[in-house]
């Protein structure tokens, strides 16, 4: 989709090119549309069905098997018919208009540059930890689906997150394999001499030279950097060798090649995009060197290069406590960027800093990586509508004086991309019912569609996926019980546990406090009883990572171990070990119920319990993130009152143990009940018919499909437009606006709002402000009423005041020595079935090209 010169570099593979057929099997296993689309399943699994399972990797499998019986495959007409087949399929959705090529064929959109520490596309490329990942991967798919042309901007890590294994005691151990990019379903990206393509980034004293490499996802691609380059010393080739490890140093040097070095790369490629998608902070370097980019190319200053490039920047925010933030201290900044911003952007280190700062004039701020991110971006978007309510609130020391409710954060509530989480035997569910394009456009009939379903189909469907959990967990169990040497008998056991056809109950995330994985446990006699009742059995699978920092929650993970190890738990629960993508699929496609129990409103989405929609499983959740917004009693269950509580430590044990009373209820009365109650047939109506409803309602809302066409519709088209705009004439308009703001900072202060008088009749409040703009151009102002929402839930009320004319000596309330020429008063009316007193005057900046972020100062009536 992306736009490059004719002399960009280029992708290359080795692999045996003289059998005719190689290079067609190698295209389709470098395009990881595979990972979503499993028509090519059968191709791989031909030449090497052990390493097919075991790997889900077809490049791994075209690099690992010999050349005899690659050969042999291709000379078999039916296998060649079959990637000749593939292949024709390929280059046709490549070339067909897809949903944004038809919807909006005359977009000023040509490029979205879309930069995050990690995606999750495929267990067969392990450069991802978990949410944040996983909202990256799905949309970088969801993107080449409705053809939005969206390049991906990332770090290849040499060892990634690390891996999880429980040992005897039930501790988690770590581990860090290598990523072999040999076996990985990435190339590296050469010049057209042949050389690979390789780009500088100047660290203090010394240069780190980054390697570039390419992933194929459908009809986009992502580039990704690594430093393991021979040039470097054995230091700088660890930069990225591990995804959030190291130390705040370590932290900001990776920051740095993703921002920089993303950027440089993208040039190096001839790619010039009009938006920049911020995934989180740790990429907001990126701003910096887009403006140092602008600067080289118009010889503008850096304010002008900032105001430009800005417009054309997206922000998207997934923390929802002020810890989450990358802060690093000025001294490290100072160190690693002081000649940067001196040298190449022409400012102060003090005014670099202050681009990281809520105060600028405070030295001992840290430099925080949101914040940068949100001074250098047009947009701000938290992933759910709670989470704006949260983000609102973390970013409102950037807007001081602005009720919290205005500071300029949207959201977008994540989805999750249903071809890539839908098991087989859902997606045949979905295509006899809705169509094979589905997911490919703005899926309007979905919902009715999927109601025509029958319960006893769909109930034949949910026993299927159940089973093929039970013998995926079985095997996996048995495996891991096996390689830390447990006894024959314990292994033999695994292989027999769980039962088919009972309720079974999955919970599986990271293991931090605040997502309270051990909420079950609170009372571990009752939960005893609720999984061993003989009549009404209930089965629970739990997976989980502990960041190895994480004291608090390794302990977790072992508490959970030696419960499940107890003898008359051990056939109803069990706890699978390296919780990653593919565990994942398996667990997302088979479970009754998924169970989240985060600590409200600490979660900002959560995608997990999307995942399960698609296969016909219900939530039962806390309220937070994405449930807030999906929860209706008909599709699921609520844990908690949706309310916040006290952080205290009184107040957190109360409203555990109120949460974990709550949740023992749900299962006891409600959702284990339902279950077991089948009619003649065995079929659960009530149970089945709120899964086809949950279907129905919720899968279209919370897809990667509807986030993806918001983002473009509600950001993309506008920023690329914002940009041009700003750009044309080598930033002319940009240079407006930086003077605007100057003659802000200089005039502002000195505004006056005088005296303010109210008349009320019965039916309004008319207000008369009088204003000195001392030499400020009025119409650089805009003078409103504001009054807070009059409920929660709706928007504050805004009722622009109206100039009047002046005339003669300076309006009262003012010196005498004021110039009339620079008074005005306003007047507007409010209603009167609100209280006069609701109602404040204010004045705020105006400028028609001006993004809010933009217009912080605020001045209110005293």
């Amino acid at each position: 989709m992306e736009t490059a010169a004719a002399s960009s570099p280029r992708a290359e593979y080795a692999l045996p090119t003289d059998i005719p057929g190689v290079a067609q099997l190698a295209a389709l296993a470098l395009d990881m549309r595979w990972s979503w689309n499993h028509s090519s399943d059968a191709l791989w699994r031909t030449l090497d069905a052990t390493l097919w399972e075991l790997t889900q990797n077809p490049w791994a499998v075209l690099q690992t098997i010999s050349r005899d019986r690659l050969a042999a495959a291709l000379a078999q007409p039916a296998f060649r018919k079959e990637a000749d087949a593939l292949t024709a399929a390929a280059k046709e959705a490549a070339a067909s208009p897809a949903w944004f090529q038809r919807q909006h064929p005359d977009s000023p959109l040509r490029s979205v540059a879309y930069f995050s520490m990690e995606f999750m596309l495929s267990e067969a490329l392990p450069i991802y930890s978990g949410g944040l990942g996983n909202v990256a991967g799905d949309q970088l798919k969801a993107a080449s689906d409705l053809g939005v042309p969206v390049v991906g901007v990332g770090l290849l890590y040499q060892r990634g997150y690390f891996r999880q294994e429980i040992d005897r005691n039930g501790a988690q151990q770590v581990l860090y394999p290598f990523n072999d990019p040999g076996q990985l379903p990435i190339t590296p990206l050469r010049l057209p001499s042949g050389e690979w393509l390789r780009l500088e980034v100047a660290l203090p004293g010394y240069s780190v030279w980054l390697r570039a490499w390419q992933a194929q996802v459908g009809r986009l691609r992502l580039y990704l950097l690594d430093s393991n380059d021979a040039a470097n010393t054995a230091a700088h080739r660890g930069i990225t060798s591990e995804l959030y490890g190291g130390g705040p140093e370590l932290r900001l040097k990776q920051e740095l090649v993703l921002g920089l070095g993303g950027w440089r790369l993208l040039a190096a490629l001839g790619i010039r995009p009009d938006v920049c998608h911020l995934n989180e902070g740790h990429a907001a370097f990126a701003v910096l060197e887009r403006a140092r980019a602008f600067m080289k190319a118009t010889a503008q200053p850096f304010d002008v290069a900032l105001a430009a490039t800005r417009a054309g920047n997206l922000f998207t925010t997934h923390t929802a406590v002020t810890a989450g933030f990358d802060r690093f201290s000025p001294a490290l900044v100072e160190q690693y960027l002081g000649h940067y911003a001196i040298d190449k952007l022409g400012i102060s280190v003090t005014d670099l800093l202050a681009l990281g700062r809520a105060n600028p004039d405070d030295a001992g701020e840290p430099f925080n990586m949101a914040y940068l991110a949100a001074h250098g971006s047009g947009r701000i978007n938290a992933v759910s509508r709670l989470h704006g309510e949260v983000s609102r609130e973390l970013f409102s020391p950037l807007f001081p004086r602005w009720p919290t409710a205005e500071v300029p954060i949207s959201y977008v509530t994540n989805g999750i991309h249903t071809p890539t989480w839908d098991s087989a035997g859902a997606d045949d569910l979905w295509t006899t019912h809705c169509g094979k394009h589905r997911w490919l456009g703005s899926m309007g009939s979905l919902g009715t569609d999927i109601r025509a379903v029958p319960l006893d189909q769909l109930w034949q469907c949910r026993n299927h996926a159940r089973g093929c959990l039970v013998t995926f967990a079985r095997d996996r169990l048995a495996r891991e019980l096996a390689a830390c040497g447990a006894p024959a008998e314990t292994v033999a056991a695994a292989k027999q546990q769980f039962d088919p056809k009972a309720l079974m109950l999955g919970f599986a995330r990271r293991f931090a406090s605040y997502k309270r994985p051990n909420l079950l446990l609170h009372d571990p006699q009752r939960l005893l009883r609720i999984l061993t009742n003989t009549q009404r059995p209930v089965q629970l699978i739990i997976a989980g990572k502990a960041h190895p920092a994480d004291v608090e929650g390794q302990s977790m993970i072992q508490q959970w171990t030696h419960f499940i190890r107890q003898p008359q738990v051990r056939t109803h629960a069990m706890f699978l070990a390296d919780y990653d993508m593919h565990l994942t699929m398996h667990l997302v496609q088979g479970v009754d119920v998924w169970l989240n129990t985060p600590r409200r409103p600490w979660e900002a989405c959560g995608t997990s319990g999307m995942k399960v929609l698609v296969n016909g499983g219900l939530n039962c959740s806390v309220l937070d993130g994405w449930w807030a917004e999906a929860y209706d009693p008909a599709l699921g269950w609520a844990i908690g009152d949706g309310e916040v509580h006290p952080a205290t430590a009184e107040g957190v044990k109360e409203q555990d143990a109120a949460d974990a009373e709550r949740l023992y209820t749900l299962l006891e009365r409600e959702i284990i009940p339902e279950y077991y109650d089948r009619d003649a047939s065995d079929v659960p109506r009530a149970w089945t018919a709120r899964v086809r409803e949950s279907m129905a309602r919720l899968t279209p809302q919370f897809s990667a499909n509807r986030s993806v066409r918001e983002y473009t519709e509600q950001h993309y088209i506008p920023a690329a437009t914002a940009y041009r705009s700003r750009a044309a004439q080598g930033g002319t308009l940009a240079k407006q606006l930086t003077d605007w703001q100057h003659t802000l900072d200089t005039s502002w202060p000195q505004i006056r709002l005088g005296p303010v008088t109210i008349e009320t009749s019965n039916q309004a409040h008319t207000f008369t402000a009088r204003v000195h703009f001392a030499g400020l151009d009025p119409s650089a102002v805009t003078v409103e009423l504001f009054a807070n929402a009059a409920t929660p839930g709706e928007t504050p009320t805004r009722i622009a005041m109206q100039r009047q004319p002046v005339s003669g000596a300076s309006p009262s309330g003012f010196p005498s020595t004021t110039n009339p020429s620079d008074t005005a008063i306003y007047t507007a009316q409010a209603p009167a079935s609100r209280p006069a007193s609701d109602f404040t005057v204010r004045l705020i900046p105006h400028h028609a090209a001006a993004a809010p972020l933009e217009d912080r100062c605020i001045l209110w009536q005293h």
